[in-house]
């Protein structure tokens, strides 16, 4: 087994034993309960096409996968520092990307089981109602390429400090800037319009998943960001070695 993979074991073990990443699952499991209810089962359900329930569940679930993905990545390097083990890291035999790529992937697989956790609540629309299962497919294909992507934005804040609060801040601007993009989008003309739609996190790109339709630049958008903010987290981690 490779670093990464040594790595990997150790932080995801950390999020099974810590009350952090049970409190973050909670939290997302009962809001995503609460939301789908009101959308899918609640006083006004009836009035909604089974498809379009599925959309705006999917739509709330995204949100709730940004905070998660934010709350699940400020600890992975900024602890580190808090409690000195990082040094033991920089002295070891191991590469800086693939401190950065095991944290990254532990989360991702964290994320991703809470939010396979939700797969129950729109089975229960295909149970009851007529949709398509490739609908969900995509529609939570959406949900990890975007926690995913959000996971990188978090890594890279925290590996720029040893606060958490700080790094969490630095996150969530980043974030919640890219969130923003959809709205100026629609405010601003072209041509900065376009370059707003095509950088937002969401709206544009998120639009397809939600619809259930998949399209490759969507996947090459989520793919893309977060590479570079995982490129960046390494590179912050190299010119701290040295320091």
């Amino acid at each position: 087994m490779g670093a990464t993979g040594i790595i990997f074991r150790r932080e995801f073990r950390a999020y099974t034993r810590s009350p952090m990443g049970y409190i973050v699952a909670a939290v997302v499991l009962l809001l995503d309960g609460i939301l789908f209810y009101a959308v899918a089962l609640g006083p006004r359900a009836g009035q909604l096409l089974s498809g379009q329930a599925l959309d705006r569940f999917l739509y709330n679930a995204s949100g709730m996968v940004a905070v998660a993905a934010v709350a699940l990545s400020i600890r992975l390097i900024a602890e580190e520092r808090q409690t000195g083990t990082l040094l033991l890291l920089d002295t070891s035999p191991v590469r800086d990307w693939e401190i950065v790529l095991g944290k990254f992937l532990s989360a991702l697989a964290f994320l991703g089981a809470i939010t396979v956790a939700t797969l129950y609540m729109p089975l229960m629309i295909l149970v009851n109602g007529k949709i398509a299962v490739g609908h969900i497919l995509i529609g939570y294909l959406g949900l990890i390429c975007l926690g995913g992507a959000v996971l990188s934005i978090g890594v890279f804040a925290t590996s720029l400090t040893r606060h958490q609060l700080v790094a969490a801040a630095v996150a969530s601007v980043i974030t919640g800037t890219l969130f923003l993009f959809s709205g100026m989008a629609q405010v601003v003309g072209a041509p900065l319009g376009r370059v707003f739609a095509a950088l937002t996190i969401h709206g544009r790109h998120w639009a397809g998943f939600g619809s259930g339709i998949l399209h490759l630049r969507d996947l090459v958008y989520y793919a893309a960001l977060t590479y570079f903010f995982l490129y960046a987290a390494t590179k912050v981690m190299e010119a701290k070695r040295w320091e």
